[in-house]
């Protein structure tokens, strides 16, 4: 009987999909361990604050809103952090003030990126009068202050968290129109882009195959500073009272219910505000290595 042979697989094949998540681990893990000290303690700081926000409730020793002790407690064995002006757990509050106010800003960075690029693209690969109209919007947009602008259109359409999400990712769009506008100018231009259209490739396949793999690099790392700059908006608006509302838990609110205690040598509002500052400055470790990454340059030993 005559034997045959096993087939041989072709060295193009694609590999299995466990093993390419696998490859792509190892190498993520591979790049981590390179990574200087600023960029792993970035990495640790977000995952510190991403495991917090989503085991909040097993974590916390009471309910978001309860009641537990008396205004304005001490620290204590009891009350880790103290009490706030309704009497409820400090720590509590800290540690749903995770999910809450790093949640939403990040929807609505998701918010501003998947509408500031899809139009920034689009401007760029179109051109002609969709760009002129495009872009003089986003520039009678970009005329008025975020902060300010965003107070305003919240003391209208009121202070939910869907109509916060809706008018800070929209404001903060327009940011990311110009950055993804930009980038993509550059590449609209090269001979592979021509030759595409030549081929009669249409404008979907060139804006996501040809264009947006060309400007990611620019686009993560204006998404962890850009997630920065909505999370301290959010934080801002909550601190003027514009923001999250109660019983919600939210480190700006948190920071203005407590602020009084300063006057009187006690460092409780101090504790939500160092929350805000860690993760900006985690996010701005990680985004600064990725950038160095992107660049291409080399480390100086």
């Amino acid at each position: 009987m005559t034997e045959h042979p096993e087939p041989v697989q072709s060295a193009d094949a694609a590999p299995p999909p466990q093993r390419r998540d696998e490859g792509r681990l190892s190498v993520c893990w591979r790049e981590l361990r390179k990574a200087p000290l600023s960029a792993k303690l970035g990495v640790i700081i977000i995952f510190t604050y991403i495991f917090v926000a989503i085991f909040a409730p097993w974590i916390a020793p009471y309910g978001e809103a309860e009641i537990v002790g008396d205004q304005f407690e001490e620290w204590s064995e009891t009350f880790l952090l103290g009490t706030d002006n309704l009497g409820r757990d400090m720590l509590t509050r800290i540690i749903y003030g995770a999910r809450n106010t790093v949640g939403i800003a990040l929807l609505t960075t998701f918010l501003a990126f998947f509408l500031g690029g899809l139009f920034g693209l689009l401007a760029a690969a179109v051109g002609g009068w969709v760009d002129q109209i495009l872009s003089r919007i986003v520039d009678v947009l970009m005329a008025i202050p975020v902060l300010i602008f965003a107070m305003l259109l919240l003391t209208i359409f009121g202070t939910s968290v869907i109509n916060m999400i809706i008018i800070i990712g929209v404001l903060d769009s327009t940011r990311v129109f110009r950055l993804t506008r930009a980038v993509s100018l550059n590449v609209v231009v090269m001979d592979f882009i021509e030759s595409a259209r030549l081929r009669g490739e249409g404008l979907g396949w060139i804006t996501i195959r040809e264009i947006l793999p060309n400007i990611t690099p620019p686009l993560a790392a204006e998404f962890g500073l850009r997630f920065c700059f909505v999370f301290l908006t959010i934080s801002a608006l909550s601190f003027l009272g514009l923001g999250i509302q109660p019983p919600t838990a939210d480190w700006g609110s948190m920071v203005r219910d407590t602020a009084d205690l300063i006057t009187f040598d006690d460092y409780t509002p101090l504790v939500p505000a160092m929350a805000i500052a860690v993760l900006t400055v985690g996010v701005n470790f990680v985004v600064d290595w990725f950038l160095h990454k992107s660049s291409g340059l080399k480390d100086e030993h």
